[in-house]
């Protein structure tokens, strides 16, 4: 999710240290005490204050955050993550967004805060790339609080995140122009929206590190976000007399991956979190395909809708096996005793061991919000459809389920119809989940990361977890049946966005970028570049990371706050190959060197080369126009000098 503190040094993966945060207050007192509604009326506002304390430059609990900039968490030791994610700060203003549709007016000021910072934090070069001309430092997953770069290694590129920041700057818009404002959003947000729909078009076929930031492949949730924002992003283009290629041509591509085979066990009966992985064996059960329908819920939306709802047959055979996996008490042991018809704290996939691999508090939300919107899409088409695949769902809450369509229509008998019933132990089921959370929610209403899988449960790391808020908030208001507007096309439509093609093609669509001036971007130049592949052969101990840094400006000027972080993801005991891919300025002989960053604070380690006679040059070939991420030159080398020692931190 969310900020990772879990990176891929040589091969491995180092964990932070685990610290507990400590629960306030008795147990006996709020809000275990009181009943859930209490629990919830009382929460929602605490929620609320939480996610707006987390956002600068006002946020109490985030001095030093810029405006509109969302901080992950104040807790900044064991684990920091005093910084901004593209991906949380856009779910959390999706949630803003959303609240200031439900009457909320008082939170415009903090909407527009975000669309002035994001279009600024788009224009920051970063270890991912630019935004010109390639689009490619869209998909760096964080900054530091103030907007400026993260130059610490991570998993990168995440391509998530400008789909979510599109799909919340969109329903804002949709807004302001359903408010006769059309034209400030086409000059001022829209150029906004455009780069990141830009780059969804060029990119969602890529390879991208998941929203657990983990692991490289394809990310369920990723592909399921990149498809709305295409869908969206074309209907708000059509209504300010705009086009957007990307959007038109590659969504019905997307659709199609989505619904293909690859992404679903039928054996097993689940979605796959991430497939074309390389490493990391998984079962493939990961809450992202849980979070991933709650990003793509439309409450209008048909439950066989290829969007993948809810509601969809293929989502509640996931939930189930999800919860039933975490339903294990040798896997959560404070999930032992609970009957099968209540809900269970849930975490991220059963092969976790982040923390020792907790259950999460927005996950457990999470399925309690999933629930609550298939019961709010069950009652709009007025029948509930059971189903080879999803029959095993149904069965766990209402036995008396089978196979077949049970219509609102039905005749009741005993004093319930059928339909009702099941409706009716559906809400309950999601009651239970949100019971869980109140049990391990502290007296201050705070919401951490993680509460501990064991008894007594108590909150751990991040405290007061933005995302965390966010997903209370969001939850409630469908358990109070307040929706989000709606997104999906109707089955009438004639959009060919919403039909899956016959066949699947692995294509893009070359996007083209600007800063958006209008929105306070910085005016930006650029010089014909051409691609290099650095690469170099290092041996490093667990928590050791290989920079890239010299002469040129793209290579830090030999500023190692500025020098390039590059990745392991290739490297092996045979090969400690060490990467990363730099556009650099055509025509130039660069020197470089490769630099050793130590962990405890150690500080770095130089290769024995001497710069100023330039030991280590490369020659940047010729640029050619379009091509500017294909490489065009690529180096091979072995680090020279000294290795280093851990500081057993």
């Amino acid at each position: 999710m969310v900020h990772l503190t879990q990176v891929v040094f040589a091969g491995l993966v180092a964990w932070p240290t685990i610290v507990t945060a400590a629960a306030t207050g008795d147990n006996k007192a709020w809000p275990q005490s009181v009943s859930l509604k209490s629990f919830i009326g009382t929460e929602q506002k605490i929620a609320l204050d939480g996610v707006l304390a987390n956002i600068g430059p006002n946020g109490t609990r985030v001095p030093g955050a810029g405006p509109g900039i969302v901080i992950a968490s104040p807790t900044k030791e064991n684990p920091n993550y005093f910084y901004t994610w593209t991906r949380d700060a856009a779910l959390t203003y999706k949630t803003l967004v959303d609240e200031f549709l439900f009457g909320n007016k008082a939170l415009q000021p903090y909407i527009e805060d975000y669309i002035h910072s994001q279009a600024v934090l788009q224009t920051v070069t970063n270890p991912s790339g630019k935004l010109l001309p390639s689009g490619a430092g869209l998909g760096e997953p964080k900054f530091n609080a103030d907007g400026s770069r993260y130059n610490g290694n991570w998993g990168r590129p995440q391509r998530d995140g400008p789909a979510l920041r599109a799909i919340a700057l969109i329903e804002y818009s949709n807004y302001l122009v359903k408010n006769e404002e059309k034209e400030r959003v086409k000059k001022v947000i829209w150029p906004v929206i455009a780069n990141d729909l830009a780059y969804v078009g060029q990119y969602w076929n890529s390879t991208t590190f998941d929203l657990w930031e983990e692991v490289s492949g394809t990310s369920f949730f990723t592909t399921q976000s990149q498809y709305r924002s295409l869908v969206t992003g074309s209907a708000l283009a059509s209504s300010l007399g705009l086009s957007c290629d990307a959007c038109t041509t590659q969504a019905p591509q997307i659709l199609c991956f989505l619904n293909s085979p690859a992404f679903f066990d039928s054996a097993k009966g689940h979605l796959l979190g991430n497939i074309n992985i390389l490493s990391f064996s998984r079962s493939g059960i990961d809450a992202n395909t849980l979070l991933g329908p709650l990003a793509a819920f439309d409450v209008n939306a048909k439950c066989d809708s290829p969007t993948l709802q809810p509601c969809h047959s293929k989502v509640l055979s996931t939930f189930k096996v999800l919860v039933d996996t975490f339903r294990d008490p040798k896997l959560y042991p404070i999930n032992a005793g609970i009957q099968k018809t209540k809900g269970v704290a849930l975490g991220r996939y059963p092969e976790d061991i982040y923390y020792t691999g907790n259950p999460w508090y927005l996950i457990t939300l999470g399925a309690a919000e999933l629930l609550y919107d298939a019961v709010a899409q069950w009652e709009k088409q007025g029948f509930v459809a059971v189903d080879k695949t999803n029959e095993g769902f149904f069965k766990t809450i209402y036995p008396l389920a089978r196979a077949g369509t049970i219509y609102r229509a039905w005749p009741v008998l005993n004093g319930l119809s059928a339909f009702s019933a099941i409706l009716s132990a559906v809400t309950t089921y999601a009651d239970s989940f949100v019971s869980v959370v109140q049990r391990y929610t502290p007296a201050s209403g705070s919401l951490a990361e993680q509460f501990l899988k064991t008894a007594p449960g108590t909150p751990t790391s991040a405290d007061n977890l933005t995302w965390s808020f966010a997903s209370f908030l969001s939850m409630t208001r469908r358990r109070q049946k307040q929706f989000p507007t709606s997104w999906v096309p109707s089955s009438s439509s004639s959009s060919s966005l919403t039909k899956v093609p016959s066949t699947c093609q692995a294509t893009s669509f070359k996007g083209t970028y600007a800063p958006a001036l209008s929105a306070g971007a910085p005016n930006l130049t650029i010089t014909c570049q051409s691609t290099i592949l650095f690469q170099v052969n290092a041996s490093t101990y667990y928590g050791e990371n290989i920079y890239l840094t010299g002469n040129s400006s793209d290579l830090g000027n030999w500023d190692l706050g500025q020098a390039i972080p590059m990745q392991s993801s290739n490297y092996t005991s045979e090969r400690p190959l060490w990467f990363a891919k730099v556009p650099l300025t055509a025509g130039e002989n660069v020197r470089y060197a490769f630099v050793r960053e130590q962990d405890c604070g150690q500080g770095w380690i130089w290769e024995d080369v001497d710069v100023t006679k330039g030991n280590r040059t490369v020659s940047v070939p010729a640029c050619v126009e379009g091509e500017e991420e294909t490489v065009r030159g690529e180096t091979d080398d072995a680090f020279r000098g000294k290795g280093g020692s851990s500081g057993g931190c």
